[in-house]
């Protein structure tokens, strides 16, 4: 596939506030309970840990599901030789409580982890009871979960610094049918949001396929003949915060032999004037800490 941001012009960007848009008068939800959205088999969320002595470490960890196995991946920078990998249900080896210690780039790293209490949806990624924690040197790098730290801490020394650390992006993988249906928190004082992207076809009566976004039950971007615009952009307000959103669909129509679509929210300031250019990704996390969140969707 061609590089996202490529397919875009910076020109074409039309601004909507869900709160005034003409698509979100209606309070309706998009979709019929009966109908079942895709299933999740991917989660790779990106940390950004800042330490106090200013050393900053990109984090990035993976949750996976499939027919065979289910598990956790940790790796740190974009080096993956230091993978911490974890198969959570396999007949051979199934530890869903321990520790694990490594050398990184002159820093001591030492992994916690509690799934033995992990509750989950249809997903790959635990909703409740469970608890990862990553220790970088004399501090608390990274705490994912909600159980408490004093069960996988005890070896620690009392008062451990935790350094800062944000959601820096979240990148799912769904299969299935053209419905997803997810939630996304786009910065650190917001509310978790109800996100759902849905390609209604002719089998609903209508002559061409349409692709409708809606945030928490409200229609914020409709499409109509995708095929011809599969791809595009458009942003929105939420929380306050300049959202792109950006779809590239093409696959789905011209390429059914791999058949991902590639959906994208981006947070940016309203000083940046141009759209989010992949390339430059690990440039923008130095920099200054925003949220992507990138969608990739099968409808096989």
């Amino acid at each position: 596939m061609r590089d996202l941001a490529a397919c875009f012009s910076e020109y074409a960007i039309q601004v909507s506030d869900p709160s005034c848009s003409s698509y979100s008068i209606s309070n309706n939800s998009c979709i019929s309970p009966s109908l079942i959205p895709s299933i999740q088999i991917a989660v790779t969320c990106l940390y950004k840990t800042i330490l106090s002595t200013q050393k900053q470490l990109l984090i990035t960890v993976t949750w996976c599901k499939n027919n065979m196995s289910q598990g956790l991946n940790i790796t740190f920078g974009d080096d993956p030789s230091t993978s911490f990998k974890l198969n959570t249900n396999s007949r051979l080896f199934r530890k869903n409580k321990g520790n694990k210690s490594f050398e990184y780039v002159n820093s001591r790293i030492e992994v916690y982890w509690d799934l033995s209490a992990a509750q989950y949806n249809t997903g790959p990624e635990p909703v409740e009871g469970f608890l990862v924690l990553v220790k970088i040197d004399a501090e608390i790098g990274l705490v994912l979960g909600d159980m408490p730290q004093d069960a996988a801490t005890k070896k620690l020394k009392a008062g451990t610094p935790v350094a800062k650390f944000s959601l820096v992006s979240r990148r799912e993988h769904f299969s299935g049918n053209t419905l997803y249906s997810t939630k996304a928190q786009f910065c650190d004082t917001g509310s978790a949001h109800d996100i759902l992207i849905r390609c209604s076809g002719q089998n609903e009566g209508l002559r061409h396929p349409v692709l409708s976004v809606c945030i928490d039950q409200k229609t914020v971007i409709r499409v109509k003949r995708l095929q011809w615009n599969f791809r595009g952009n458009q942003s929105i307000f939420v929380d306050g915060l300049l959202v792109d959103l950006m779809w590239d669909v093409h696959d789905w129509f011209y390429n059914r032999s791999s058949g991902y679509a590639v959906f994208m929210f981006r947070t940016r300031s309203g000083m940046d004037s141009r759209l989010w250019l992949e390339e430059k990704l690990l440039q923008k996390e130095q920099e200054k800490i925003e949220f992507s969140l990138l969608i990739y969707a099968s409808c096989t």
